[in-house]
Formats: structure tokens, sequence, C-alpha cells
């Protein structure tokens, strides 16, 4: 029964969200559109890091915890991740923009993107040898870059969702990393751990969920016929 732990994650990951879709006053399920093709994209980028991390050994995957199906070096249960997760997570943005109508971080979204990008910045300067810590803190210093140049008007919504989401991400890859399910090289990481998750897979779950929000938002954009092309949703 322990093969299907990571199926298992995944699907109560999935599970509220999925459900709470059809609830009426929300109507998630309406937004697919929307959200598909930028869950897809979005897969497609972490699909190739997960590879590349694979291979090159800056973590790994124990076999007993995953029924045993790869693609592409990757357990089908990963590929799954970036379905379940992103889906849970987009329904968590869009259900606080329903519930919270004010947006009390959107005169700071500014200040937190730069702040962080530089604080990122500085970290990658003194750990350019470790893989894991080097090329995904610069692959989020220049996505934080484009949503500062883009000026986004829902970077404060976005920050809130993340906050959430931080809850249910802890729980998740808290069960990944203390089964473990994933293992990690600590010499292509900091070292620092929240519990058993490295430091860095915040890092992780800040570009996942960065990338899907507005990629979601440009084609919610995209398929609304109120909006004109060039606002910056």
């Amino acid at each position: 029964m322990k093969q299907y732990t990571y199926l298992l994650i995944n699907f109560f990951a999935f599970l509220v969200p999925f459900l709470f879709s059809f609830e009426k006053r929300i109507y998630f399920f309406k937004k697919l559109k929307a959200l598909l093709p930028a869950i897809l994209i979005t897969g497609v980028f972490f699909i190739v890091w997960d590879h590349l991390m694979t291979v090159w050994n800056v973590w790994a995957f124990n076999p007993d915890y995953i029924i045993g199906y790869y693609l592409w070096d990757l357990p089908i249960e990963e590929w799954l991740f970036f379905f379940t997760i992103p889906y849970a997570c987009v329904f968590t943005y869009e259900s606080l923009n329903f519930l919270i109508k004010t947006d009390s971080l959107s005169k700071y979204s500014k200040n937190i993107s730069s702040s962080l990008g530089v604080i990122l910045i500085i970290v990658v300067l003194f750990n350019t040898g470790k893989l894991y810590t080097a090329i995904k803190l610069t692959l989020t210093v220049f996505m934080l870059a484009y949503v500062l140049i883009e000026n986004f008007s829902f970077m404060g919504k976005f920050y809130r969702a993340y906050l959430v989401c931080l809850i249910p991400f802890f729980v998740v890859n808290g069960l990944l990393t203390w089964i473990p399910v994933v293992t990690y090289n600590d010499q292509e990481n900091l070292g620092i751990r929240i519990g058993t998750i490295p430091i860095e897979d915040t890092v992780y779950m800040l570009l996942l969920l960065l990338m899907n929000v507005c990629l979601y938002e440009y084609f919610k954009q995209l398929l609304s016929k109120d909006v004109k092309p060039k606002s910056k949703y």
C-alpha cells in the first residue's frame, strides 16, 4: 500500500479544491479555459527543470513510495504534482479574491517583489556552486524582474494567496520530505530546513504559483470580451 503514498498525497491535495470548484458563488470550474493552458505551460517548464535536477542528482525519488511508472526519469506522480498543486493554489487565489474584496498588499507589492529579488541575488552570489540554490533562485529573480517591469495590478492579491498557500504547502512538502518520498542532496542546497523541507522549496513554490497566476490572468484577459487587449490585467 505504501507505494501509493505520493499518488494519495496528490489526490488529497487536489480533492477539496476540485469539489469546491462547483460552488455556485465562485464556480471556479468555468475558469478552466484560462487555467489549463497556464498549468500546461508552467508544467512543461517545471518538468524540464525537475528532469535536470533528477539526472544531476540534486534530488531523488524513493521507489518505496511511488507506483513505479516513470516518464523522462520522473515518476508519474511528479507529473501529476504539476497539475494538482497549481490547481489547488490558483483555486485558493480566486477564492481569496472573491472572499476578500480589499487588496491591502497592493501598495506594497512592488517593494515586496524588489526586496525579494535583492535578497535572492545576494544568496545566489554567495552560493553559486550549489545547483538547486543558484539555479532556482536565479530563475525566480528573472520572474520577479518581469512582474516589476509589467507592473501587474494583481500582485498584491498574488502575495496574499502565496502566504495562505504556504500552509498546505508545508503540509504536502512536509510529508514528501519526512516520509521521505523525495530525498535531497544537501551539497546542492543551503542545508537550511524548515522542519524537513529545504528552505529553497519556499522559493520553488513562489515561482510555481507566480508563473501559473501570471499565465492564468493572461488567458483570462484573452478570453474576456470586456477587457482591452493592452491592459495590464
